[in-house]
């Protein structure tokens, strides 16, 4: 068999990032709103009779063992029997260590898309337990809707906020997001909001990130990013780090707070999508 058509693995954003307390076992619940942005990762799979599942690109620095592409493909065989293999080929675009959550979008894309190649009718519900398993952001891209998100970030509720352009600043700089929610300084009591606070406030004017002041005092390339796009409109980040965006109501707009970087940074301009293009796949 040969590989079929890319599937998308989108990038996404934090809204915003409340850390309203921590459980027992250490995990930090957290209030945010993920949404999409038409800036991917693209996999492609060569499904085989052969057993094995093997990846092909992706980061070379990461085990194909510990993979999340490999890991997530490997469990849906342990769920349901499927004694299928597959290839994947994996053209890494998003930026590893930008808060961006590429590999739990790489994962939440093989499950979706081995579910289909490989016909085991998995509802959304079991895919999205089963990549929970895998990371706290892998249920959203799942399910592939902007999400109101509480608990450790699997608890969704679906959402419309506004889709602006967005301007995205990525320094040569990867945030340990460990690190960070290990960090004492760390807010970890935000007062509780509500649904309706966004809708009311709108995607622009609700909440902040928990974890801006903490990265920003610990990465100067971060604080940097931020003073960059303060020129233009008041920047976010989104997860820990390390990539700042802000919203334009045009592309041109967008682009011109993108066009002066520094040559270390990476720059993109984007669509705030409300569905994700793996649901159009």
């Amino acid at each position: 068999m040969s590989f079929c058509d890319p599937w998308p693995a989108p990038a996404k954003i934090n809204l915003f990032l409340h850390i309203v307390g921590r459980r027992p076992d250490g995990f930090h619940l957290l209030q945010t709103v993920f949404q999409f942005v038409d800036w991917c990762d693209w996999l492609s799979f060569e499904v085989n009779d052969s057993g094995a599942v093997t990846r092909r690109g992706g980061l070379a620095h990461v085990p194909e063992d510990a993979d999340l592409t490999v890991r997530a493909a490997r469990l849906l065989q342990a769920e349901t029997g499927c004694r299928k293999g597959v290839q994947i080929a994996i053209d890494k675009r998003l930026p590893e260590g930008g808060g961006l959550g590429g590999g739990s979008s790489d994962a939440a894309t093989v499950l979706v898309a081995l579910n289909r190649l490989w016909d085991l009718e998995l509802g959304v519900d079991r895919l999205a337990e089963l990549g929970l398993s895998l990371g706290a952001d892998v249920p959203v891209f799942v399910r592939g809707h902007a999400a109101w998100a509480e608990g450790v970030g699997e608890c969704l509720t679906p959402v419309e906020p506004e889709t602006p352009w967005y301007a995205l600043v990525v320094p040569e700089i990867k945030v340990n997001t460990g690190r960070v929610f290990q960090d004492p300084e760390l807010t970890r009591n935000t007062p509780l909001t509500t649904i309706r606070a966004l809708l009311d406030g709108g995607s622009a004017g609700i909440g902040h990130n928990d974890c801006e002041t903490v990265v920003r005092q610990r990465y100067p390339e971060v604080d940097a990013a931020f003073t960059h796009l303060a020129r233009f409109a008041p920047p976010r980040m989104t997860g820990t780090g390390a990539t700042v965006f802000a919203a334009f109501s045009s592309r041109e707009s967008a682009q011109a707070a993108i066009s002066d970087l520094p040559k270390t940074w990476q720059g993109r301009v984007a669509r705030g999508l409300n569905r994700s293009p793996l649901m159009d796949r």
